[in-house]
């Protein structure tokens, strides 16, 4: 879903590789010249690949890594924090694998993990991403219910059933990220025969046997990329935006809520809007790619998309940082523990261990005040 490159698909006639990684017209005897040209028109995509990633690494994996460790370890386990663990845990994993994307993108797109790494890691990214999508589905739908029906919400919603629905989402991830395991592989680049692709080829074994196995591609190709854009933003992002215009209604008709909610209505609208400008340009692009492909456009339009291509994919990157910003660290009852955490780890950092064989200056005190004591008692039964 993520690879830079979907070889051999209709998205492949207009990605960045195209000169280099179009398997179904490979030429033979390119010379040193052509080799260099083909990498100099990635070279774009390589170095915005390349930033994209390494800012995506650091803040998702150190933001996310804060979430994991105050709700799972900190917290008291509520609904919330269900959801937010969950959360945490998909853009995490999704964060802490774009090293090899970005080792691949710092080689010239050359793979050196071998094929199993490849479909492993094609399927952890898009297994993470529809996970973290349907998990902020799921934050939607239990806050509008919670605002429309806070009775029902009270007696129904526990933390057994949010772990439960939380295991739902990521089996039906699994399910949706199956196909890129199945279809993802590797072969020699036409840029060079020392550089070897990790793309999506949309083909199994048995097709390569039959004539019509550039339509089957076609097919699959156009079949997977419609799929997705439906599943992964329409259906989510119609949800997730029917869900808090609901409870912005609802808000707005109770004033004493109304005064107090100005904050959580600007939540609301950054929640919206970050999720569509990280999304929308990335299957807008997908969509378009398809439409173009049918329609046989020129050569010179898909450079747009070698420019577009980087920035959309690095948005989708991006996203994974946002989350924790965005759900949780904006939460004031966040916020106290993780405060009062630091402080609990800087404490226990600095504080100064005491030899064992040494009594404190206060335990020497205290043996002085008990054996004073003693010794007053002792005087007192004597004289008595």
């Amino acid at each position: 879903y993520l690879s830079l490159l979907q070889t051999t698909s209709p998205l492949s006639s207009l990605m960045p590789n195209t000169s280099c990684y179009n398997h179904s017209t490979t030429t033979t005897g390119s010379n040193d010249t052509s080799d260099n040209n083909c990498l100099t028109e990635l070279k774009w995509a390589r170095i915005m690949s390349i930033v994209f990633y390494s800012l995506a690494f650091v803040l998702g994996v150190l933001g996310n890594g804060v979430v994991i460790w105050v709700t799972g370890f900190k917290m008291k386990k509520t609904v919330n924090s269900v959801w937010f663990l969950n959360l945490a845990v998909a853009d995490f994993v999704f964060t802490a694998f774009l090293p090899l994307r970005l080792t691949y993108a710092a080689r010239n797109y050359h793979w050196p993990f071998g094929k199993f790494m490849c479909k492993l890691n094609t399927t952890i990214l898009t297994l993470n991403m529809f996970a973290s999508i349907y998990i902020l589905v799921v934050i939607s739908v239990d806050r509008c219910v919670s605002v429309v029906k806070p009775i029902w919400a009270q007696n129904h919603r526990n933390v057994q059933k949010a772990f439960y629905v939380s295991l739902c989402v990521w089996a039906l991830a699994l399910i949706f990220s199956t196909p890129y395991f199945v279809f993802s592989d590797i072969d020699t680049s036409n840029c060079s025969n020392k550089i070897i692709n990790c793309y999506t080829d949309f083909a199994l074994s048995d097709d390569y046997e039959t004539p019509s196995v550039n339509q089957f591609r076609l097919f699959r190709s156009e079949a997977i990329t419609i799929t997705r854009f439906v599943l992964n933003f329409v259906i989510p992002f119609t949800v997730i935006v029917s869900c808090y215009a609901i409870i912005i209604y609802r808000l707005r008709r109770n004033h004493t809520l109304a005064n107090k909610s100005n904050r959580s209505f600007k939540i609301i609208i950054a929640i919206i809007i970050t999720f569509f400008f990280c999304w929308a340009p990335w299957h807008i692009m997908g969509l378009s790619m398809l439409v173009f492909h049918m329609t046989n456009i020129e050569r010179t339009v898909s450079h747009i998309f070698i420019i577009i291509y980087p920035i959309a994919r690095g948005l989708v990157c991006l996203n994974s940082c946002m989350n924790p910003l965005l759900y949780v660290f904006m939460s004031p009852d966040f916020k106290d523990v993780v405060r009062k955490s630091i402080l609990k780890v800087l404490e226990n950092a600095f504080q100064e261990e005491e030899p064992q064989n040494v009594i404190p200056l206060h335990g020497i005190k205290s043996l002085f005040k008990k054996k004073s004591f003693k010794l007053r008692l002792k005087n007192s039964l004597v004289r008595g």
